[in-house]
């Protein structure tokens, strides 16, 4: 399976595949062109509350993947993004983009484990 992670600042490559925005809001300074966006799947993201109260804080980082996953998992949309990105695995690499800095502790991270264990 070939889930790969992207900050959305960094450019653009054809082995990027089929690339998908996880962040519920648009990423300061960059354009739609300059972004090169398959999908922006904002239903995905974690709620505006969830992020929030996370706030990229590293201390927080446990307790807000715990809370994404179950959001992730009572998603009404779920079924049809899992049912998306399987078939776009089939033609090749999928690109989950962030905009967050840190690389580490961002609601891609917990998607990209989300999906792998969904679709393995």
């Amino acid at each position: 399976m070939d889930i790969q992670l992207k900050r959305v600042y960094e450019s653009p490559e054809e082995s990027d595949g089929y690339r998908i925005l996880t962040d519920r809001l648009w990423p300061r300074g960059i354009s739609r062109e300059k972004a090169a966006l398959d999908l922006w799947a904002k239903d995905m993201a974690p709620s505006s509350e969830l992020r929030k109260w996370f706030g990229h804080d590293p201390e927080k980082y446990e307790t807000f993947r715990k809370k994404y996953l179950q959001e992730l998992d009572h998603n009404p949309g779920k079924e049809d993004f899992l049912s998306l990105v399987k078939s776009h695995l089939k033609e090749g690499r999928v690109t989950l983009l962030y905009g967050a800095r840190d690389r580490e502790h961002n609601q891609a991270v917990v998607l990209q484990h989300f999906l792998e264990q969904a679709l393995s």
